[in-house]
């Protein structure tokens, strides 16, 4: 009787290892977190040369899309304002267009009130689009976000004399692929942003929330996307959202 008391025992640890093993724990599955998106690169609806082709499936998916899908529920905005951003503790713009100065208003309270933002400004786009320049569905070549980065204390450069092409800039344990990418110089505005990776990224600290922000966006390309994009795109996440915005190997 004792053995086989011994061999029931045993049984249950096992199944109960495997259960474990397999995540099948009975809690309720967790909610994705919700993260507010906006910009002119097509992260949410893909390229399509028409609006058929978008809503048929017929649009070229952003590689993005489904690793952002991983552990946020996206929800587009179109317009930054109290009742967009109302519910939302994490916002990604992805080379935005040029902000309304009641946006930036509305976009400065949010991040100050505990906002985590990870905005892309590129000044000077060198993805691949199926568009020609000047048109409306194609990602904006040139970011115009001057007001929102200076109040920041930030000033956004484009360098004439860096080297042309692809290339990698490294800040501890991030590596982010990158071409012709922007610099952050301190600008005349309120100060809390420091500055790493050769100056393309800028953390800045803004009252109770934070902004990552990176000069450049060639690791957003929907066509020609670097073999680096997805763990960068992946660290910028930790760094923009996680409890402490700082860079692994620091």
């Amino acid at each position: 009787m004792a053995a086989r008391r011994k061999a029931i025992r045993l049984a249950l640890a096992a199944a109960l290892a495997l259960v474990s093993l397999s995540g099948c724990t009975g809690a309720e599955p967790r909610e994705p977190v919700p993260l507010g998106l906006m910009g002119t690169i097509p992260i949410y609806w893909g390229e399509a040369p028409e609006l058929g082709d978008l809503l048929d499936g017929g649009a070229t998916r952003h590689w993005a899309r489904a690793q952002l899908e991983r552990d946020y529920a996206l929800r587009p905005v179109d317009y930054l304002d109290d009742a967009s951003l109302a519910g939302l503790d994490f916002l990604l713009l992805a080379q935005p267009r040029a902000l309304s100065a009641e946006e930036n208003v509305a976009l400065d309270a949010w991040v100050r009130s505990g906002g985590r933002l990870l905005l892309f400004a590129d000044p000077l786009m060198t993805g691949r689009s199926a568009f020609a320049i000047g048109d409306r569905r194609r990602p904006q070549d040139v970011i115009l976000l001057s007001p929102i980065l200076g109040h920041w204390g930030l000033e956004l450069q484009f360098v004439d004399d860096q080297p042309t092409g692809p290339r990698v800039v490294r800040d501890g344990g991030l590596a982010l692929p990158v071409d012709l990418p922007g610099r952050f110089a301190p600008g005349a505005g309120e100060g809390g942003c420091v500055l790493s990776a050769d100056a393309v990224l800028a953390r800045c600290a803004l009252g109770k929330g934070r902004a990552t922000i990176l000069a450049d966006a060639a690791l957003l390309d929907l066509h020609d996307p670097d073999p680096l994009a997805g763990p960068a795109l992946a660290r910028l996440e930790q760094i923009a959202f996680g409890e402490s915005g700082e860079i692994a190997g620091r």
